[in-house]
């Protein structure tokens, strides 16, 4: 269901349903609205996670992101405590507290997971893959970053994977758990064999500056995903990226 969960009116839309497990994707990015940004990670996780403190709930599963651990050195692990440096971070970070909280207090089945960057089919048109495979299949000029950055990327089949094994394992509960490849790649090399697979596009390198709060690298520790869920990505970033590719390809308008 796709709704304003910062707003109270979408309680009444399913207080007639019944739920086992709830996982919230709520999500909202926009570094210039503050307030929105705020009120939907923040807000809007502590409504649901009170609304469903009273219905007896088996598991409540939050989405958090790696970006909570700030200029955390990577590998990074799950902290508690760390300063994020966006408002979409620190606005995760902030509901993730809240959560952990009733956890302790009222014993509120939660298991939050941060991710890192998280790629396929079906993909928001504005975020990084998606800009790059739609200009390359198009042969257009675009601009990006130097491509000095590292970043960690996840096929989203693997976070799903991850989350159906939350569900029936005991042990996530009231946990943080990274979901991440612990295999960093260069942006400027994705960029290439973006161009490379698809035979097209024009990147133009260092027309965007990163934001002074960007970390040049970013990858998780996944050990406590492995031990605690038994789980590990399985799909490596050049087949995820094929398959993303060819979803575009046949889509693209």
């Amino acid at each position: 269901m796709i709704s304003d969960i910062s707003k109270k009116n979408f309680f009444k839309k399913i207080s007639k349903r019944e739920f086992d497990y709830v996982v919230n994707l709520g999500g909202y990015v926009d570094h210039n609205n503050k307030k929105k940004t705020y009120n939907t990670h923040y807000l809007g996780s502590a409504n649901l996670a009170n609304y469903f403190l009273k219905k007896k709930i088996k598991r409540f599963v939050q989405i958090g992101s790696g970006g909570e651990y700030g200029k955390a050195r990577s590998p990074q692990k799950e902290i508690k405590k760390s300063k994020p440096l966006s408002v979409y971070s620190r606005s995760k970070y902030l509901a993730n507290n809240y959560l952990l909280k009733i956890y302790k207090k009222k014993k509120f089945p939660v298991t939050i997971f941060r991710l890192y960057q998280v790629y396929g089919p079906r993909q928001d048109l504005n975020r990084f893959i998606p800009i790059v495979i739609n200009s390359c299949i198009k042969n257009r000029t675009f601009p990006c970053s130097d491509g000095q950055q590292y970043r960690d990327f996840i096929y989203v089949t693997d976070v799903i994977s991850a989350i159906l094994k939350s569900f029936k394992k005991e042990k996530s509960n009231g946990k943080i758990i990274n979901l991440g490849s612990e295999k960093p790649l260069k942006i400027k090399n994705i960029i290439f064999l973006i161009k490379k697979i698809t035979k097209g596009g024009k990147p133009q390198l260092g027309k965007i500056n990163l934001r002074k709060e960007e970390n040049l690298i970013t990858y998780p520790s996944i050990s406590r995903a492995k031990k605690l869920l038994n789980w590990r990505p399985q799909i490596n970033f050049r087949q995820g990226l094929k398959k993303t590719i060819r979803f575009y390809e046949k889509n693209s308008g």
